[in-house]
């Protein structure tokens, strides 16, 4: 199944406000749900799908295994558990949520119990998170830059991780942006305003349209209705040029998310 470019992200969504952030979202028109194991929410993000009036077939799922589980033993196991708390049969697409800390797992023992479960259909595709560009590296040699769907990363305006997609395109692998409005920092910038001004949008539309217009997956989060509507109109706005030109300078290098267990990043 085709990956929907824009998406609803749930971090930090718990109980009934995940519940209705994602049946909003379903209502208004989304159709790429991302949660993870431990975002605490897969169970409210499966009673959301149940309950919404979309068939389970229109809509691509994502969910995400934690750094415990990383161990080729504990990989398929932990999957199984994510789909009986989401209740489906099989998740469209499972990430490892992180790199394992101090490389206690390696890359290649991970990405073959992945691959793995792929095969055994608890999953339609497999990709990577956070993953830099060495260990992107690892993750190709390990099954092959085909099996690899994405490789989800924080990017925004204030951060494009130019090293990893410049590496991610070389080898075909496609980017998804979590983190897209920098926690809503972008909101309040002056350039992306002023776009936003003559495009008669919002600037959370405008900082989406560019990802979107670089090939980006983004998954934005709200639990507002008008939010969760007004990012879905991103995906109808289109930027000149110049506007594209105007953000890509607006690069800082300020990560938001970086974890004692991070790696080494590019």
């Amino acid at each position: 199944m085709h990956m929907p470019q824009l998406g609803l992200g749930t971090f930090r969504l718990q109980g009934q406000t995940a519940i209705d952030s994602v049946r909003t979202g379903l209502e208004l028109g989304y159709r790429h749900i991302d949660t993870a194991q431990i975002y605490g929410n897969e169970s409210e993000v499966g009673q959301a799908l149940r309950t919404a009036k979309v068939p389970r077939r229109e809509i691509f799922v994502t969910t995400k295994i934690w750094t415990e589980h990383l161990a080729g033993e504990h990989l398929a196991p932990s999957l199984k558990d994510s789909l009986h708390k989401l209740g489906v049969e099989q998740v469209d697409l499972t990430l490892i949520h992180w790199p394992s800390p101090a490389n206690a797992v390696p890359v290649a023992e991970t990405m073959a119990a992945l691959l793995a479960a792929r095969d055994a259909g608890l999953t339609g595709a497999i990709g990577i998170s956070n993953f830099p560009v060495a260990l992107m590296r690892e993750a190709i040699d390990a099954v092959g830059a085909a099996n690899i769907a994405t490789n989800q990363v924080e990017l925004h305006p204030y951060l494009q991780n130019r090293a990893v997609a410049d590496a991610a395109r070389t080898a075909g692998i496609h980017l998804t942006a979590y983190m897209p409005l920098a926690y809503g920092k972008v909101i309040g910038d002056p350039a992306i305003q002023a776009i936003a001004a003559r495009h008669q949008a919002t600037p959370a539309q405008v900082t989406l349209a560019w990802l979107l217009t670089k090939g980006y997956a983004a998954i934005p989060s709200s639990t507002r209705r008008e939010n969760l509507a007004g990012n879905l109109a991103a995906t109808r706005l289109v930027l000149d040029a110049t506007d594209i030109a105007a953000i890509d300078a607006l690069e800082r290098g300020e990560r938001l998310v970086s974890p004692d267990f991070a790696p080494a990043w590019d």
